[in-house]
């Protein structure tokens, strides 16, 4: 629910789907027949039953207001969240006003969203009670850094031993070698060090050049390995980012910064343990652009969720480390809701400023988040760029951006007139996340 009754967009609510499917059986229940008994509150609980198969319909309900982003209960069988009941309540309460009309939530609705509450306070009491034995934590942490630092020692010596023996003796050794070396990290409890070895195994069948990619890479794991075994000797704000790098959790700083938080993109990266969710999200007032991790077992989405083009009045704690963005979401004033502010843009000049400044904070460092102003997507060969509208500047698009179906939606919504993009700029270029045009218009996804 949103602050004096505006509701969301259609588009803010499939931006929720955790897959193509789900968008589309949710669409086909955005409507009201298959409805009955839907409602909402100033609060941020939407409800309603959906006819389904069997005899007694499907109890749908979803919180909006939770800081964490919506949360949902139907009593479907799918495992997916949200369901495509879930969704398709949404999509009726954003265009049916009429079908989703304010009252009070009904018993099995209010049991449900009073439980949440009261979880939510106890786990805040909990955290406040304290978290244990500091001294047990103390040692804890101790023997694991005696790990990691074993295990990148041993990391040091195979980086040594294949440059000793030359580049070509890993095209040769294949992806085992380098399989093997990140489970001995894993075993090291450092996941970091782990997915970078097993990055440098893919290097050399990607292509022509791999031999000056996996030097470029076996350089910064070099780098991190000896800011790791060197890290008593770092500015504690590089240290810490070298602890980020190598794995070690932190936690986020007790000082939150209080602001109306716009929702610039979200999109998510999956491999065979994990699925990754990135929320980067702009402040207005701090003129800040801060990024939300959440994780969910492979194959299932991440339960936070901010749709693109909300605004949240919440604070949000930094995490440690030497130009570090990551944020955790604090206490929220209010529920999301829609906003036509957009964040300020510059040009692909200071773009590739910001990320060669961020690389001294962060030698790791893929990309910084960047909103390009005035930019008009043009061919370049067998490339596109983002060029300036107004200066004789452009930056190349990345080819993962190129190969997205969000890339022609960029090229549409411009037309051959300047855009407003925000995205991602690091080494490889440019990649577009959310595209607004030059005059009056809601943001559109581009990832």
């Amino acid at each position: 629910m949103t602050q004096q009754g505006v509701r969301w967009t259609a588009d803010q609510v499939l931006a929720l789907a955790p897959d193509a499917p789900s968008r589309k059986a949710g669409s086909k229940l955005g409507a009201a027949g298959p409805w009955s008994g839907a409602g909402t509150t100033d609060e941020g609980a939407v409800w309603g039953l959906c006819k389904g198969s069997g005899s007694k319909p499907y109890q749908t309900v979803v919180d909006l207001a939770d800081p964490s982003g919506p949360a949902y209960k139907c009593s479907c069988p799918s495992r997916k969240f949200p369901c495509k009941h879930g969704l398709g309540l949404l999509l009726l309460w954003a265009g049916d006003e009429d079908a989703v009309p304010a009252g009070a939530p009904p018993d099995w609705a209010q049991q449900w969203l009073e439980g949440r509450r009261r979880k939510a306070e106890e786990k805040a009491a909990d955290a406040s009670a304290g978290a244990g034995d500091p001294e047990a934590a103390r040692r804890r942490a101790e023997r694991r850094a005696e790990r990691i630092t074993a295990g990148a020692t041993e990391l040091e010596q195979r980086l040594a031993d294949l440059l000793r023996g030359g580049l070509a003796g890993a095209e040769q050794a294949g992806y085992a070698l380098w399989e093997e070396t990140a489970a001995r990290m894993v075993d090291a409890q450092a996941p970091g060090l782990a997915a970078r070895a097993r990055e440098l195994g893919a290097i050399p069948a990607s292509g022509p050049g791999w031999p000056v990619r996996l030097l470029e890479e076996c350089a910064l794991l070099h780098l991190l390995d000896q800011g790791w075994l060197r890290r008593a000797e770092l500015p504690e704000g590089l240290a810490a980012t070298v602890r980020s790098r190598v794995g070690l959790p932190a936690q986020a700083a007790e000082a939150a910064v209080r602001d109306t938080w716009l929702v610039l993109a979200q999109y998510d990266t999956a491999d065979s343990r994990l699925t990754t969710r990135r929320i980067w999200l702009y402040g207005g007032e701090t003129d800040r652009t801060v990024l939300l991790l959440s994780y969910g077992a492979a194959g299932r989405a991440p339960e936070l969720a901010l749709p693109v083009g909300l605004a949240l009045d919440t604070e949000v704690a930094a995490y440690p480390g030497a130009g570090q963005s990551r944020v955790a979401l604090g206490r929220q004033f209010g529920p999301p809701s829609p906003t036509d502010t957009r964040p300020p843009g510059v040009t692909t000049a200071v773009a590739a400023a910001r990320y060669g400044q961020a690389l001294r904070d962060d030698p790791w460092l893929d990309s910084v988040p960047v909103t390009l102003g005035r930019v008009i997507p043009t061919p370049d060969g067998d490339t596109w760029q983002l060029a300036d509208a107004d200066e004789d500047n452009a930056l190349p698009l990345t080819p993962a951006a190129r190969s997205r179906p969000g890339f022609w939606r960029l090229v549409a919504l411009s037309g051959g007139a300047p855009v407003r993009v925000f995205g991602e700029c690091g080494h490889q270029g440019f990649t577009p996340l959310t595209g607004w045009p030059e005059g009056p218009g809601e943001p559109v996804r581009l990832c």
